[in-house]
């Protein structure tokens, strides 16, 4: 068969991660990337079950392993502030499949309504639930709060959906947008991918000289440097 016939080109504007890259970039370790998207089974009572992964990532015609778009980062962003904030996954799953039936979105965490209706549609998706977990969470609303405020402020809608991610501290200077250099963290006004900035900064032991080669801010060196070791540590 020719070599090209399994050559995948990935579309421009939905970024590419791999589950490892994804993993740093949320601040939760692979495997959970790999159940979530992945689907997994366990085995109880001596038989095998299987759980089906949350939705199917934009990605899923490359085969060879588990690849992400910008949509299902941000997604799982969400899955990830809600299991942090004591939601339990069954809650979660169950929420996704409401909010996508009303929202008629695959990925409705990340759209504009959730951000305005998500509250709303979270506690509809527990009624008629004899589901202890589930009817706690009427119990427990700070948790949507908690969750709307820290996921919602760095994040820039467009058309309805999230356009943009802002990943270090909300800062203007450190970008995440699919356009753009296929979804890797950029300096936001040069382009320039933060990892490229960092590792200068470390042959050349100088901000102030990476910033001159790059026609940069010093500033927003010293935010690409402080980003990435943040990332490293992750």
């Amino acid at each position: 068969m020719n070599e090209m016939a399994h050559q995948v080109v990935i579309p421009a504007d939905v970024g590419s991660y791999t589950v490892a890259e994804a993993a740093r970039l949320l601040g939760t370790p692979p495997l959970n990337i790999r159940r979530w998207l992945g689907g997994y089974t366990y085995r109880r009572d001596g038989e095998l079950r299987k759980v089906p992964p949350l939705w199917s990532s934009q990605l899923s015609m490359i085969e060879e392993h588990l690849e992400l778009g910008f949509r299902d980062l941000i997604e799982l962003r969400f899955v990830k502030a809600f299991v942090d904030a004591g939601v339990g996954l069954l809650a979660v799953r169950n929420c996704l499949n409401f909010a996508r039936a009303c929202l008629a979105d695959e990925r409705p965490f990340s759209t504009q309504r959730f951000k305005t209706d998500g509250r709303t549609i979270f506690l509809q998706s527990t009624e008629g639930s004899e589901d202890p977990k589930l009817l706690d969470l009427r119990r427990r609303q700070y948790v949507f709060h908690t969750v709307f405020e820290k996921s919602f402020k760095d994040l820039d809608i467009e058309e309805g959906a999230v356009a943009r991610w802002r990943p270090y501290d909300s800062k203007a200077s450190i970008l995440i947008d699919p356009r753009r250099s296929f979804g890797r963290p950029i300096a936001a006004e040069s382009g320039i991918p933060t990892a490229v900035l960092a590792r200068a900064v470390t042959s050349e032991e100088s901000v102030e000289r990476v910033a001159q080669l790059f026609e940069v801010k010093p500033a927003t060196v010293r935010d690409a440097m402080k980003f990435e070791e943040r990332l490293q540590a992750a």
